[in-house]
């Protein structure tokens, strides 16, 4: 265990720039633009005049409710999970990447011929790559993201009070812990969500002698189009429950975080435009979520993914030489 957690640091140390940086950018580039549509919209109400829905700040500050502020308190509520989701486009590529390099790149440059030297086993090697984009990256961009939202709640708050609005009571209906709560709660089934593609591409990384990419990519991809081409000549192919482009996308898209959200569109839709969806029914309710952990969708991914882990440490301990 001492030795795992020295590699998964080691993980970290090496690719800080996707994992810790890479949201940093992003949210920072989120707090650059809401800053500037502060000024902006400071610039055109000096202007113009810019009313709020055809009233001055000074007749908002006057009809404002307490159900505006319960309304304004869900706002906060979604802006905080929208700090948390969009960090995730790019840590979908950061890990994608990370992991078709994880065991490629130390033997493309014959690194593999140290660390192989040391007394860490290859299973031992293989299983900090998969905690780190399992569990390390998504934790630390979820941290970060966390951390920008706060700043978005002073800068807007700042903002409101120059114009003699208290966001207080609206602070105060949002649930700030509950919803970080509940992000937590979205990482272990990403992790678990995400295993199919962690082993699908560990695999391809310890195995092929070059090009890693396009044998993740084409192999799936090919295998569904030759499936859909047998099935316009009308000849047998797979279909239904064994539906190849279904299966093509858990191998190349589960690392997305969130990606366990398309398997409840219709809840998805029916989430953003209702207030009441964080507390009942949501897709974010501990429930929702549970039901979402005992489908045999996840579960049968998992069995898969672990055999690929399994098949990347047996392809990890008879490869070490690659192409280039």
């Amino acid at each position: 265990m001492n030795n795992l957690s020295i590699l998964v640091k080691r993980e970290y140390w090496e690719h800080r720039g996707g994992f810790l940086w890479t949201p940093v950018w992003v949210c920072g580039v989120i707090l650059g633009l809401s800053l500037l549509g502060m000024i902006s919209a400071e610039v055109f109400r000096a202007r113009v005049g810019v009313q709020l829905g055809g009233m001055s700040l000074g007749a908002v500050r006057a009809a404002i409710s307490a159900q505006d502020y319960a309304h304004a308190g869900y706002a906060f509520d979604v802006t905080q999970v929208m700090f948390a989701a969009i960090p995730c486009i790019a840590l979908f590529f950061v890990l994608f990447f990370y992991l078709l390099g994880a065991l490629y790149d130390d033997r493309r440059d014959r690194s593999v011929l140290f660390w192989k030297s040391l007394p860490v086993s290859d299973a031992a090697t293989v299983v900090s790559k998969v905690l780190s984009a399992m569990l390390l990256a998504p934790l630390v961009a979820l941290v970060v993201s966390t951390l920008a939202y706060l700043v978005f709640v002073v800068l807007v708050s700042a903002w409101l009070a120059l114009h003699g609005l208290n966001v207080l009571p609206a602070l105060a209906a949002s649930h700030p812990l509950r919803t970080l709560w509940r992000l937590l709660l979205t990482v272990p089934l990403d992790a678990l969500w995400a295993l199919p593609t962690i082993g699908w591409l560990l695999f391809w990384s310890a195995w092929s002698r070059s090009k890693p990419f396009l044998w993740a990519v084409m192999v799936p991809l090919l295998a569904v189009f030759a499936n859909w081409w047998l099935g316009v000549l009308g000849a047998p192919h797979f279909g239904g429950l064994l539906d190849l482009a279904h299966m093509a996308g858990r191998l190349l898209l589960s690392v997305m975080p969130g990606s366990w959200l398309s398997a409840d569109a219709g809840g998805l839709r029916q989430w953003l435009p209702n207030p009441q969806a964080l507390d009942d029914g949501g897709l974010l309710h501990p429930a929702r979520m549970l039901d979402t952990a005992t489908s045999p969708g996840l579960w049968l991914g998992v069995v898969v993914g672990v055999a690929l882990i399994g098949a990347a440490i047996w392809a990890r301990r008879r490869r070490i030489e690659t192409s280039v």
